[in-house]
C-alpha cells in the first residue's frame, strides 16, 4: 500500500483513487461467490437484460459470441458517503496531511471501490454553507463528478445545524451509508444525525478518522493550541499535560466506540498515520455482509 502522503503528493485525486484501490484489490483474498465484484471468476452466455459494462468485448471480437466476465459478489447496493467538512477537519498531521486531505483521498478510493463493484455512489458534503449532495448514480460519469465535488470542498465553520442536513434523511431507503469525521461536535450533533440515517438507511459505517498526532501527542515542550471551530486558545506545557492527555483521550475513545456501537453503528478509528487499507477493508467487509 502507498503512504497517504505518497498519493496525496500525486495531485490527481482520480489516480490516488485508483493506485490505491487496485493496490488493495491486488492483496485481498478472493471471495467464494460470483457476481458483478471485485475478482474475475468465469463466464457466462449473456442474456437480455445483463449490463453490458459487463460483457467482454474482446472474446467477442474473437468469437462471435457475447459473454459476461461473472466475479466474486453477487449484488449491487446503493453506497451513500458521507464527508464531514467542518473546520476541525483542517486539523494537520506531522506527515503534512490534514483530516479533510486524507478523507479526500479515503472517500475517493471507495467511491473507486463501490462503482468497481457495480453499486450506485452518492456523496454528500456536510458543511455550515450547506448541504452539497450528489444522488447515488451507477453510471460512468458518476466518479469524475463526485472527484470534482472532493476536490473542491473545504472545512469550515461548526457541523451543520439539523435543518441543513434535513434531506439526507427525507426518505427511507436501503443503502450504505458510510460517514468520515473526526467526532468533533458540540453537543451531540452528529451522534444524532447517524442515529437517524441508521433509521433510515439500515446500515451505517461510522469511520473515525483522528490524526496521529492527536492520538499519539506528539507535541514537546510549550505550546498553544487554538480550536479551529472556535478559535479559542489555551497554552499548555505538552510534556507534562501527556499523561493525563492520553488518559482522558483513551476514555473518550472507548466512551465514543460503546455508544456508537449500542446505536447500531458499524464503528471503526482510523489514524491520518496509517494507509488507507484500513478504511477499504471495512467497507468490503461491511458491504459483503450486506449481501
Amino acid at each position: 500500500m502507498l503512504s497517504p502522503e505518497l498519493l496525496y503528493a500525486l495531485r490527481n485525486l482520480p489516480l490516488a483513487a485508483k493506485q490505491a484501490a487496485e493496490g488493495f484489490l491486488a492483496g485481498a483474498h478472493a471471495s467464494r461467490r460470483h457476481g458483478a465484484g471485485m475478482e474475475f471468476s468465469q463466464y457466462r452466455p449473456y442474456q437480455p437484460g445483463d449490463d453490458l459494462r459487463r460483457l467482454d468485448w474482446r472474446l467477442a471480437a474473437r468469437s462471435d459470441r457475447y459473454y459476461l466476465r461473472e466475479s466474486e459478489v453477487d449484488t449491487s447496493l446503493t453506497v451513500n458517503l458521507l464527508l464531514d467538512a467542518s473546520a476541525s477537519m483542517n486539523h494537520r498531521d506531522d506527515n503534512g496531511l490534514s483530516k479533510l486531505d486524507y478523507a479526500k483521498l479515503m472517500l475517493a478510493a471507495l467511491a473507486y471501490l463501490a462503482q468497481k463493484q457495480g453499486d450506485a455512489v452518492g456523496l454528500s458534503v456536510l458543511s455550515p454553507r450547506g448541504l452539497q449532495h450528489l444522488p447515488a448514480r451507477d453510471d460512468t460519469r458518476q466518479l469524475p463528478r463526485l472527484y470534482y465535488t472532493l476536490e473542491a470542498t473545504e472545512a469550515t465553520g461548526t457541523f451543520p445545524e439539523a435543518t441543513t442536513l434535513a434531506p439526507l434523511i427525507a426518505r427511507r431507503q436501503r443503502a450504505l451509508t458510510v460517514c468520515v469525521s473526526d467526532l468533533y461536535e458540540a453537543d451531540g450533533e452528529i451522534n444524532r444525525l447517524l442515529a437517524r440515517l441508521r433509521a433510515v438507511s439500515g446500515d451505517v459505517l461510522l469511520l473515525h478518522l483522528a490524526a496521529g498526532n492527536e492520538l499519539n501527542f506528539s507535541y514537546k515542550g510549550p505550546i498553544t493550541f487554538r480550536d479551529l471551530e472556535t478559535g479559542q486558545t489555551l497554552q499548555v506545557d505538552a510534556d507534562q499535560q501527556r499523561p493525563a492527555y492520553q488518559q482522558h483521550l483513551q476514555q473518550w475513545l472507548r466512551d465514543t466506540a460503546q455508544q456508537a456501537r449500542q446505536q447500531g453503528l458499524d464503528y471503526h478509528l482510523l489514524s491520518t498515520a496509517e494507509p488507507l487499507d484500513g478504511a477499504m477493508r471495512e467497507f468490503l467487509r461491511r458491504r459483503q455482509a450486506m449481501g
